[in-house]
């Protein structure tokens, strides 16, 4: 352990820095390369599956869990609170184009009029409060469920996020900021793991490269356990021994944009099973 710790904090040193590189789609291919010259075998469509595209093994393991993967109920619970009607007898689907289908690869965008990032959890929450419902609190059970219904109705559309104009501009470089800041009391940045040392082990844990990792979200942890994005992000804080965010704040949606960016052009796969 000493000595992946010693070996990671050296790759910072050397992080491939694409601060210099002008605009974010020169820096997804940047990323994209880095990924190419060190991971070789991994095809492009294959990065939606993470760490599973480097460990055939675990990707036959993946496979036959997805099979009957054991969150089915959870996804019927789902189904059910996407399609209960409000009280003025509209659901969900008359919020989103297309009822809802191919439509959750777009998000998150930034909003002009609000100069702000959007997700597709505030999207959700929106959609309650414009047909006079409650809105879900951020991270919870019923809105991480409903999000990964919501979600596999875009199953196999292309993940195509777009900034556009100085607002989304700046919004997204501050979540590249973040991914490529240095903090906690391992002196990590999300980069460390997931650009320079990407398919390495970390204990037990493969590594997963950065572009795919927001293409696959909300995620079934430990059987059942529904995971978003953004509470991913809190877990990776606290390994690292930082002072996680809260979920839905400025910095974690900035994030989430920069993150997303990176999988575009890539098939959404939603929701998936990890261990």
């Amino acid at each position: 352990m000493k000595q992946i710790i010693t070996a990671l904090v050296a790759c910072m040193l050397c992080a491939i820095n694409i601060g210099a590189v002008a605009g974010p789609e020169k820096d997804r291919k940047a990323v994209l390369e880095h990924h190419k010259k060190n991971l070789p075998n991994v095809k492009f469509e294959d990065y939606v599956y993470g760490a599973l595209a480097l460990n055939p093994d675990a990707k036959a393991q993946y496979d036959e869990i997805m099979s009957f993967p054991p969150y089915l109920n959870d996804m019927d619970t789902a189904k059910a609170m996407w399609e209960k009607p409000f009280g003025n007898g509209k659901t969900f689907a008359s919020c989103f184009p297309n009822g809802g289908k191919n439509v959750a690869g777009g998000y998150p965008y930034f909003d002009n009029d609000a100069g702000k990032v959007v997700t597709f959890e505030n999207a959700l929450n929106a959609c309650l409060k414009k047909n006079g419902e409650p809105e879900l609190k951020y991270g919870s059970h019923e809105l991480t469920l409903l999000s990964a219904h919501a979600k596999s109705l875009s199953d196999g559309m292309k993940v195509k996020v777009e900034v556009k104009g100085a607002g989304a501009l700046a919004a997204y470089e501050k979540g590249k900021t973040l991914y490529y800041s240095r903090r906690g009391q391992f002196n990590f940045s999300c980069a460390v793991c997931h650009i320079n040392y990407a398919g390495k082990f970390l204990r037990s844990e493969q590594l997963s490269p950065l572009v795919g990792q927001a293409a696959h979200w909300p995620e079934f942890r430990a059987g059942t356990d529904a995971t978003s994005l953004q509470e991913r992000f809190k877990q990776c804080q606290k390994n690292t021994r930082g002072v996680p965010s809260e979920l839905n704040s400025e910095e974690y949606n900035n994030l989430e944009y920069f993150i997303t960016y990176m999988s575009n052009g890539l098939p959404m796969q939603t929701p998936v099973f990890r261990k």
